[in-house]
């Protein structure tokens, strides 16, 4: 519903603004004062969005019941990952998300080179209170397993995807 405002009297009338297309022109009579005016309702402009830098590779959080797709790129050393809230301190990969399973820090990604300068992922549990699992299989306590593009990994009710860098 969306408020407006007699520019006459300033009696505030509501409307739904979802039964009409936006840029269109719309008349309304005050209830109060009688006075008749336009609105033209907003055009939506489409939200411009850049892309992370993924050259170290990134994570794919993708739609659950909780959230939207989102995606984040990792950097050198740890990446901690989990839930954002207003108190999240420590975390490299904040989770916008209402999941309740997913910890504030439930697990890390960390990103090394080996000899040959290859990007090599190990993935950690934090420790979170309802686990880390790597396709259906759950991480042990101090448990650290070296992943690869396309590992699937579940934090509680979220499922992120690894997308690895480019060598």
């Amino acid at each position: 519903m969306k408020k407006i405002k007699c520019p006459q009297c300033g009696y505030v009338m509501t409307f739904d603004e979802k039964s009409f297309t936006p840029g269109q022109v719309l008349t309304f009579n005050c209830n109060k004062c009688n006075h008749q005016f336009r609105v033209r309702l907003a055009k939506k402009e489409p939200v411009k969005t850049e892309e992370p830098d993924l050259s170290l590779g990134g994570i794919i959080v993708i739609e659950n019941i909780f959230g939207f797709k989102q995606v984040f790129p990792l950097v050198m050393g740890d990446n901690v990952i989990g839930r954002k809230n207003k108190d999240t301190e420590g975390v490299n990969i904040a989770i916008k998300t209402s999941d309740p399973s997913m910890s504030r820090n439930h697990c890390v990604i960390n990103v090394s080179l080996d000899k040959e300068q290859h990007l090599i992922y190990t993935l950690r549990d934090f420790p979170s209170i309802t686990g880390t699992f790597l396709g259906n299989v759950i991480l042990g306590d101090k448990e650290r397993v070296v992943i690869a593009d396309g590992a699937v990994i579940t934090i509680g009710a979220t499922t992120i995807i690894l997308q690895a860098g480019n060598e």
